[in-house]
């Protein structure tokens, strides 16, 4: 992987300059990024659809919530990535930056490695306990069996996004992900109906995508930014101490969204089919309406790391308070948009009933609530990479356990439908501002500590 063509001078990029700028330009080009994403998953479920059966396509719902689990994973890592990287960067120690990113990919590598490895005899078995049965469960044990060997590549496509953003190269961060988005997008019906191969030709078009994405992420980490140097043995176990310290609270943080997500669903599902279905229909146009909070959560690392190795403590704080500034503009033209056009959403998804009542309640009252939640996302990303990760894993399960379940309970239980969605709401108020505060509380710490004289 070693490169002997001449090594580029890293600069710090976040360390001059203004703040705002630099957090609008990296949430814009991560934006495009994930919305890409979103959308061809959208599409490949709706592809997978209309192949005429049902076990299809539930087959690839149980099969995604396995994949899940590694996935996570691999964002986890590349939030250490990012922490550890950016870091050197923003002190100048480029060696040092060259030797921790060339160590985050022997890790990502070993580690996805190691759990495909240990996870792919007992498919069967760990699909059989989310629930699958019958053929559906053998499609998405054959479905599994294809992808899982590419998760490796998924990780180390993670990694060199994160490396990218880490030097501030967030318009080629948003490459490797639109690769692998149109990739998918061009792949998947010539699989799938061009060659005949329904489920199998999904699964293989996924795998292809996620070439893209390795093969994009490496050229610009190896060639373009020569991001690598062999590192001492020293280096590596630095860096291995870095992700067993960032890398395993960023990964059970991650996995708590899905376990908050599943008690809403839970507490709804008492209301029919109907009220299932709007809250399937919201938990789709959350990601896609609210995706530059997703982006700026990643965005918001790198300026802080590299400010944070520069000792820029100003320039720590301003970051935040930017952050703030732009999660409070984007939330009030998000929350606008959908209430506004939140019948038209509806008639969209052809919802009636419940379903129609779900999706308009959460356009109009609920959408809001994410300027908390987009409050709790930075103050994570704050975490993680000021060397505080289990104050965003706590947050984040906080959230997931205390913020929703009691609020869902006892919504539903006094209002419904309604109800459960006004807890979902209301449950992460206290989390959002409980977490803003931490971070600068954090953030002085961090400053006097390094400061004593302060």
């Amino acid at each position: 992987m070693a490169t002997s063509a001449p090594v580029k001078t890293l600069q710090g990029k976040f360390v001059e300059g203004s703040i705002m700028r630099h957090v609008v330009n990296m949430t814009a080009t991560g934006s495009i990024g994930l919305i890409a994403v979103f959308v061809v998953d959208v599409l490949n479920l709706l592809y997978i659809s209309r192949l005429g059966r049902h076990e299809l396509a539930a087959a690839v719902g149980y099969a995604s919530t396995l994949l899940f689990f590694h996935t996570s994973v691999s964002i986890g890592l590349s939030i250490a990535v990012t922490a550890t990287v950016s870091r050197a960067i923003g002190s100048g120690d480029y060696p040092l930056a060259r030797q921790f990113a060339a160590s985050s990919l022997y890790l990502i590598g070993g580690i996805s490695t190691f759990l495909v490895i240990v996870t792919y005899p007992f498919l069967a078995s760990l699909l059989a306990l989310l629930g699958a049965q019958g053929e559906t469960a053998q499609l998405a044990t054959r479905f599994c069996q294809f992808i899982l060997p590419s998760i490796p590549l998924l990780g180390f496509g993670m990694a060199t996004s994160a490396l990218l953003r880490s030097v501030g190269d967030g318009k080629r961060a948003m490459f490797v992900t639109l690769g692998a988005a149109f990739a998918t997008a061009l792949l998947d019906p010539l699989f799938i109906f061009g060659f005949g191969l329904g489920l199998d030709g999904a699964a293989i078009a996924n795998i292809c995508a996620r070439c893209v994405m390795a093969f994009v992420g490496f050229y610009a980490v190896l060639k373009v930014h020569h991001l690598y140097a062999k590192p001492s043995k020293e280096v590596f176990q630095r860096g291995a101490k870095a992700f067993a310290s960032i890398g395993v609270p960023a990964i059970l943080t991650n996995v708590a969204t899905p376990v908050g997500n599943a008690a809403v669903t839970t507490a709804i599902a008492a209301y029919g089919d109907q009220a299932v279905a709007g809250w399937a229909v919201v938990s789709r146009l959350i990601p896609m309406a609210f995706a530059g909070l997703f982006a700026l959560s990643g965005a918001v690392g790198p300026i802080l790391g590299q400010n944070l190795g520069a000792k820029r403590f100003d320039r720590l704080r301003q970051t935040m308070r930017d952050s703030l500034k732009f999660t409070l503009i984007y939330v009030s033209v998000a929350w606008f948009l959908l209430a506004i056009s939140s019948h038209l959403i509806a008639r969209a998804f052809d919802a009636h009933g419940m379903a129609e009542d779900v999706i308009v309640f959460f356009c109009v009252f609920i959408a809001g609530s994410f300027l908390f939640n987009g409050s709790l996302f930075v103050a994570n990303a704050a975490f993680n990479n000021l060397g505080y990760p289990l104050y965003s894993t706590v947050l984040n399960w906080g959230r997931a356990t205390i913020g929703v379940i009691p609020f869902v309970y006892f919504g539903g239980l006094w209002f419904g439908a309604r109800g459960v969605m006004a807890g979902y709401g209301l449950g992460v108020v206290g989390f959002g501002i409980a977490s803003v505060w931490l971070c600068f509380h954090v953030l002085k710490k961090i400053e006097h500590r390094t400061q004593p004289d302060l």
